[in-house]
Order: structure tokens, then sequence, then C-alpha cells
């Protein structure tokens, strides 16, 4: 079938015009007079508004309007403003004549002549319902989207634009994040990150990660308006137009603070729990091995004295020297035992605070000039249950790896206090009432994988020769079996702090008063009259701190409760004894002071005019001395 259009040739221009306007189908075009009234019918009218020519020739356009539109005057002001402004577009819903309601793109044009005149109005309507169902449906999913968006508050999602500003925001992001929408739109999104992360460039990596690989995805401490930090993890989508531009990034954030401080809390029980682990076996197998040994050595002992009674060992010196390597393994067993915690104790209910100002002095000797040593003690300490002896060991061992840590000088420090542990607050105690006590350094530090082995036997960082690797076994076992527990805090070049907690002594409510037993100072830079000295006034019940010299001696006034102040008259180094007590007349005026010297007090007072205001006693005194000159103290 030939398909070919004829065209007629002796139709006029005006004709072929009509006959387009009449054929088209997907527009309705029509005339309207100057009043409105249709004046003209195309085919596409015809089929959107369901009126045949005749019909709505002569009709006023109104008719094709709701109800509503009618009323409001719409019609009239479309025709005012196609008038008054050139033309009138728009879109709305129109009435066909079976009463159904299209959704119509409306142009109105006015028309004139050629002498401005105005003839009428050419009218373009177009049936676009589909489009708007389309348009509605879609604008009802992205409402319905938003919505789901708004309404979920545990995740953070928002919308970035290619610059990375934020350009929206729901409930999540404001619980999350601290921002209200007002605040933070238009914002850097760099601003929730942390101050290294974005000296870093993190937030412009993360970008172009997205833009490159089209997803970024990660875990990290970000910043709340308030400036706390949470744990969050983070998604970040870049997002492209149709035709493949980039128009923004999807971001999601989740708070995963109490999530990873779970993760971190079991990581650290099964670390704890691994370590106590290893150090049970090595312990059992530090015990075991100890027994053996020391089978052996009670073995070469036996033999050596079955030998040295018989007569069968004539080289004297070779005896000795088998005798004291005897006596070193068998002190090498005991700090084994020590550490499996099979080590004979006594314990008895004692004051921390009695047993470290009684073995102060002991302490202060093990340390170099070049390091300041300071007590400080929790003056309503409980007491705990401990081997005094064992527990004076310990606190040794740990001043001198302390000092050992500072061979240019610092600070060590004990202090006592009470403290009451939680719930799984230290691994291995059970929560209630302990006594802390904590030896603290300002030296190298240890690195955590130093830290973590530093209570093992044998282990040890000091050159060959300088140490065995015992000391910290010793205190750790020592402890452990006494019921408590020791913990490292220490960082490379911050020093170390070791904490001892002891069980407090059953029956405590309260933390226990000190007792009424006085407290002597005693300053001697002789050894021997100082260990006489400090014998006499223990003798009399008294509690004793020892100073070699008044500089130390004010150390200790400053950070101890002192009674009674006994100290030599001549005193190297600067402030003598008798400056020294003037001092403490003036600093503690409740204090008992009473001086000492081998040279007559007639000759002294020569040369210090206050001598007469301190009680004094001879050298060399003995016990009813001290007693008499304690009672004349003032």
């Amino acid at each position: 079938m030939n398909n070919r259009i004829s065209i007629r040739h002796d139709l006029t221009d005006e004709q072929r015009f009509q006959y387009l306007i009449s054929g088209i189908r997907d527009y309705a075009i029509y005339m309207l007079d100057t009043d409105g009234h249709v004046s003209s019918w195309n085919s596409g009218a015809r089929r959107f508004k369901g009126y045949e020519a005749p019909e709505i020739l002569g009709q006023h356009f109104s008719r094709f309007y709701t109800p509503e539109d009618q009323e409001s005057g719409l019609p009239a002001r479309a025709l005012a403003t196609a008038l008054g402004e050139g033309k009138y577009e728009a879109e709305g819903w129109r009435v066909r004549q079976d009463g159904t309601r299209f959704w119509a793109s409306v142009i109105i044009d006015p028309i004139y002549d050629e002498q401005g005149a105005l003839l009428g109005y050419a009218k373009i309507t177009r049936d676009i319902t589909e489009k708007k169902k389309a348009q509605d449906a879609l604008r009802a999913s992205e409402e319905r989207f938003r919505l789901l968006v708004q309404g979920v508050s545990d995740y953070a999602i928002y919308m970035l634009s290619p610059e990375g500003v934020v350009s929206n925001w729901n409930v999540g992001a404001q619980r999350i994040k601290g921002y209200s929408e007002q605040e933070i739109v238009g914002q850097h999104f760099s601003r929730f990150y942390t101050e290294p992360d974005r000296a870093s460039g993190l937030p412009a990596r993360a970008l172009g990660t997205a833009v490159r690989e089209g997803r970024y995805e990660a875990e990290g401490w970000r910043q709340r308006k308030d400036g706390t930090s949470f744990w969050a993890h983070v998604i970040i989508d870049a997002i492209h137009d149709e035709s493949g531009e980039l128009i923004g990034f999807a971001k999601v954030t989740r708070d995963l603070t109490e999530k990873k401080a779970a993760a971190d809390a079991l990581a650290e029980a099964n670390a704890a729990l691994f370590q106590a682990q290893k150090m049970e076996s090595i312990g059992q197998l530090t015990g075991g091995i100890a027994h053996d040994f020391n089978n052996l050595l009670s073995v070469l002992s036996s033999g050596l004295e079955v030998l040295t009674l018989r007569g069968g060992v004539s080289d004297v010196k070779t005896l000795d020297s088998m005798r004291r390597a005897i006596d070193r393994g068998a002190t090498l067993t005991q700090q084994l035992l020590a550490f499996a915690r099979q080590q004979p104790l006594q314990p008895e209910t004692h004051s921390v605070n009695r047993l470290v100002s009684g073995f102060e002095s002991v302490l202060r000797r093990a340390v170099h000039a070049a390091i300041d040593f300071e007590v400080h003690l929790e003056p309503e300490i409980r007491s705990t249950v401990i081997d005094s002896a064992r527990f004076e060991s310990a606190l040794l061992n740990l001043v001198v790896n302390a000092r050992d840590a500072m061979p240019e000088g610092g600070r060590i420090r004990i202090e006592t206090a009470n403290v009451e542990l939680k719930e799984r607050e230290i691994n291995g105690l059970a929560p209630g009432s302990y006594v802390q006590v904590t030896v603290s350094d300002t030296g190298t530090g240890m690195s955590p994988e130093t830290a973590q082995r530093a209570f093992e036997p044998f282990y040890t960082t000091k050159e060959v020769g300088k140490g065995t690797g015992l000391g910290l076994s010793q205190v750790y076992g020592f402890i452990k079996q006494s019921g408590g527990e020791v913990k490292i805090r220490t960082a490379p070049g911050e020093g170390t702090a070791i904490a001892i907690y002891l069980p407090a002594a059953p029956g405590q409510d309260a933390p226990a008063q000190q007792d009424s037993t006085e407290m002597v100072l005693i300053v001697e830079d002789e050894p021997d009259l100082m260990d006489v000295a400090s014998a006499l006034y223990i003798s009399m019940g008294y509690e004793v701190l020892t100073a070699s010299g008044a500089q130390e001696a004010v150390a200790l006034l400053a950070s101890r409760h002192v009674d009674i102040l006994f100290t030599d008259v001549i005193m190297p180094n600067g402030m003598n004894g008798v400056e020294l007590a003037s001092y403490a007349r003036e600093h503690y005026p409740d204090m008992k002071i009473i001086l000492a010297s081998g040279y007559p007090l007639p000759a002294l007072k020569l040369e210090h005019n206050n001598l007469s205001e301190f009680a004094f006693v001879n050298k060399p005194y003995r016990l009813s001395d001290l007693a008499r000159a304690l009672r004349s103290a003032a």
C-alpha cells in the first residue's frame, strides 16, 4: 500500500494552517473571543475535554474550570494576566464534559490585528495528568523517605555538598552530634573530626576515597558540639546525577562508643585472664623447680656437714666456698618460692603507716642524694593483715627499682590511701575495702611490652650482672599470696607508679583512727648513735623517724606529723641542731624539742644564746636521761 501523503496545492495558507490546527490531537488548541467565549475547536480539544464543536462553540471557556476556581474568579484573572503581561501560563485541574477532571498545562496568548486591536485569545491546553501522577508519586515517595530519615534517631543521616558542606540534617544527627539543623546546615562537616584528624587532612581524604571508589567506610573518634568525643562508624557514599556528575555525598554515622567500650573491656579482660593464667603457670613451674632445687641443696648441705665431721675435706677454703654457694642457692629458692606464692608467711594485723614509718630510715638510705624522697601517709589508714618483714622487703625492692630508673636523679614518692573497689574495677580483686600503697618515680618509665612482663621471674631490662630479675616477681608473689594485687601505671619517659592493693582487715566499717603513740624524729649524722637512740625511744613505746641532717629533717617535718624532735647540736653541711630547733619552734610550736651533744652545756651556751629554751641531754645518754628530758621538754 502506498502511504505517501498527497498535498493539495489549491489551498490558501490560511486554509492549510486551519487544517493543521484542526488535525493536532495532543494539544487542545482553540480561540476565545475578547469576552472569553470559544470561537474555534480542534480535534485535540475534542479528545481532552469531550465536547463536540457544535456543543462548545459560543460557550464561555470558564466551564472547563472547577467550581472552586470559577468561584474564586480564576478564569477572569487568567485573561487579565494574559492581556496585562502578554501571556498567561499555569497548571491546574480542569473539568471534562462528563465531569471528570484532568491536570492541564495551560497557555493563553492575546491576539491582535494589524492595527493593534484585540481580536481575542489563543488558548493551548495539554493533558499532563499522567505526568502529574508520576510527579506526585515521586513527591510522595520523597516525602515518605524524608519522614523515614527524619524519624531515625539511632543514625545520623545527612547530605553533603560536593565540597563537604552539610545540606540537611536528621533527628539522629542532632541527637548524636548535638547540633540543631539551624546550627549546622551550611557548615563544613570537618568540624565533627578531632583536631589531630583535621590537621592530618582526614576529612578531605574521606571524601576523596568516596569519589574515587564510590564509598568510604571507617571507624574513629568524632566530636560532639559540647566537645566530648564518641566512637563513630562512618559511611560516605558519593551521589551522582543521571549524567554521572557528582552532586554530593550521603553520610551515615552511628555512635558505637558503648560497643567499643564493651569490646575494649572484653579485650582487656581477656588479656588480664591470659596474663593471670600465664603468671599462674609460671608460678607453678617455678615453685616446683624451687622445691626440687631446695631438696638438692639440702642433700649437698647435709653431705658437706657429714664430710666435715668425718674429716673428709682438708681444704677449708674450698669448703667455705661450697657453703657460700649453697647459701646463695637457698636464697634464690626462697625468692622463687616468693614468686610462686609458696613461701612461709607470718601474717599479723598491722597499720601500713607504722610499717612505712618504722622502715623509712632504711628506705631513705637506699636512694642517693640526687633523688628527692617523699612520704605521704593517709592520716586514718585502715589496718591490713600482712607479714611485716616481707612487706618491708617488698617496699625496699620497689624503692630500689625506682632509684635505678633515675640514674640522673628525680623524685620517689610513697603514698598510702584507703580505697573502695567496685565490681571488676581491678581484675583479681573482689569489691570491698582495701589499703593502697603506691611507690612512684619520675624515671625512664616502661614500654607496654616491658610493663606486661615486669613481674615475670628473671625478666630484667638491666645490664648483665646488674640485676637478677627477681625483685618485682618477689613483690608480685608476696602480695598475691597475701590476698592482694599489684598494678603498674607507666609510660616511656613519664615515670612509673606501682600500686599495691591489700584487703583491709575484717571488722573495719570505717578507717581506723591513729593510736596515741607519739612520733619522734631523731636527727643524727652518726649512724651508730642514730641506731642507739632509735632503739631507746622504741623501747619506750615511741614511733621513730630518722634523718641524717637538718635539711632532711625539715623535709620530713613538712610531710609528716612529728610530736618530738630529738636532734644533735653539732651537724655538718649548713644548719646545726640549734638552728633546726629554732626553726621547728617557729613553725611547729606544739612540738617537744630535745637537744643532745657531747659538749658540756655551759660551753655550748657561750656560742648559742637561746640554748636554754630547749631540753638538753649530754652524750652518752641513757634511757633515764631521755625520760627526764622528755618530762622537761616544752
